[in-house]
């Protein structure tokens, strides 16, 4: 864990626009400190990025941010053990991706809607769906985290092991299936040329962490099954549709691990092992979150860097594009913060367009925005020439449909996810020999008595 704390012991006050910081601050005689616990970046610079916009908006608030930058997983815990003591920080960073659909349930979050407002009217619908929780104890929706940035997960490709097999990266088909399959006999090729340890694939299929939710969720959806959680929290397990496509999910995962296109070990694989794998060859193509898979390359590949393609998932069976998921990076506030007036300031500072722009860029594009307003005619988004990977996963997050995660939902979803009942109807299927209908079966039964639990009010 890395700590930060700042102290700017200055004049003046903080005057925000109704409209989001549309004027500057104005002198506060009263400046108070807010304690901020904020997840660890993925690349350095996200996190000197963060640490400079702190500074910022200490010098034209007069007010104090003690900033602490966390990693994920201790972040995790930090931010439970503090709920459940009542012992909070000021502002956290919703970690995990589920943590504020949990905390709303539970009546742990203070409604954050006046923030939302400011620029509400520019966000991507996908960000707000994200952010628009169900108060359980109340029993109401309403915005209970801020978001400040998006991610979904496009494919990343091994342009040069096309090549290597025979093919042109042009082949690469545009349909889901013919995707997929085209990655077989790219394997089979380079078998042939001595690469015994590349797999076509490398789909993370363990019962760990979030890679296997966002896999099996997109695959889901690739078959039909996009709603089998629906805005109004309503789960539908027993509709043909939705069954139909989680057997196809499973049968076609199942066929390419039993027929050796994705890598043995990735039924323990946790979330950086896929990026991993990717790297060192292990997998042509591999399906993983944000820009993460590229932006490590800059440290110790970058001479590889543009022989990666990134590339939207293709479009379904039936040539139609295809919905994919769009997560958020966001802040929340705990009921019980000593400074809620800050707090409330600052994430309305972060969504500020001037300052949010510095925040993506900060980060080098590994975010997409919340709002297609601040990429607008900014080639720093769309020129491949500077960077190849950023305007194709801009097109897949800004441009094209996007949903929210199912727990934005029903939170009974972050519970689905944790206990991966899909992918343990994998293991299942590839490891006792189960049936993959009933393998189906008995995972979305298992989902039907999870969402039992959360009764969303109509």
């Amino acid at each position: 864990m890395r700590h930060l704390t700042r102290r700017a012991v200055l004049r003046g006050s903080l005057g925000l626009a109704a409209a989001g910081l549309a004027r500057p601050f104005i002198a506060n005689a009263a400046a108070t400190t807010a304690s901020v616990w904020w997840t660890q970046g993925f690349v350095p610079e996200e996190d000197t990025t963060i640490k400079k916009l702190v500074a910022d908006y200490e010098k034209t608030s007069g007010n104090t941010i003690e900033l602490s930058i966390v990693p994920f997983a201790p972040l995790r815990q930090k931010i439970i053990s503090a709920i459940t003591s009542g012992v909070v920080p000021d502002l956290m960073s919703v970690t995990p991706t589920e943590a504020a659909s949990l905390q709303a349930w539970a009546g742990k979050l203070v409604d954050v809607s006046d923030v939302i407002e400011t620029q509400k009217a520019k966000m991507l619908p996908s960000a707000l769906a994200n952010a628009h929780c169900y108060d359980g104890v109340e029993k109401r929706r309403s915005y209970f985290c801020v978001p400040h940035a998006g991610a979904v997960t496009p494919f990343h490709v091994w342009g040069t092991l096309v090549e290597k097999a025979g093919y042109k990266r042009s082949d690469i088909p545009k349909t889901w299936d013919a995707f997929i399959d085209f990655f077989i006999p790219v394997q089979a090729k380079l078998l042939e040329q001595g690469m015994r340890h590349t797999y076509a694939t490398g789909f993370v299929v363990s019962t760990v962490g979030n890679d296997p939710n966002t896999t099996m969720t997109q695959f889901l959806i690739a078959y039909g099954g996009v709603n089998i959680v629906t805005p109004d929290g309503k789960l539908h397990a027993n509709e043909p549709q939705v069954q139909e496509a989680m057997i196809r999910a499973l049968d076609k995962l199942s066929t390419l691990y039993k027929n050796g296109h994705i890598p043995p070990g990735s039924v323990n694989w946790n979330d950086a092992d896929d990026n991993n794998a990717f790297h060192s060859k292990l997998c042509v193509m591999d399906f993983d979150g944000t820009l993460s898979t590229e932006l490590a390359m800059l440290d110790h590949q970058k001479d590889e860097y543009n022989d990666v393609l990134t590339l939207p998932p293709p479009l379904d069976n039936n040539g139609h594009k295809m919905m994919t998921e769009y997560n958020i990076a966001a802040t929340m506030i705990p009921k019980g913060a000593n400074n809620v007036k800050v707090a409330k300031e600052f994430q309305t500072y972060l969504i500020t367009p001037d300052v949010n722009r510095q925040f993506l860029k900060g980060a080098l594009g590994r975010f997409v925005p919340i709002s297609a307003d601040l990429i607008k005619d900014d080639p720093w988004w769309t020129d491949p020439k500077r960077d190849p990977h950023v305007p194709p996963y801009i097109e897949q997050g800004v441009y094209s449909p996007t949903k929210p995660d199912y727990f934005a939902y029903n939170p009974a979803w972050a519970q689905v996810r944790s206990e991966h009942p899909f992918n343990v109807a994998f293991h299942e299927i590839v490891a006792e020999g189960r049936p993959v209908k009933e393998a189906a079966a008995k995972a979305l039964k298992r989902v039907e008595e999870i969402f039992g639990k959360y009764q969303i009010a109509a």
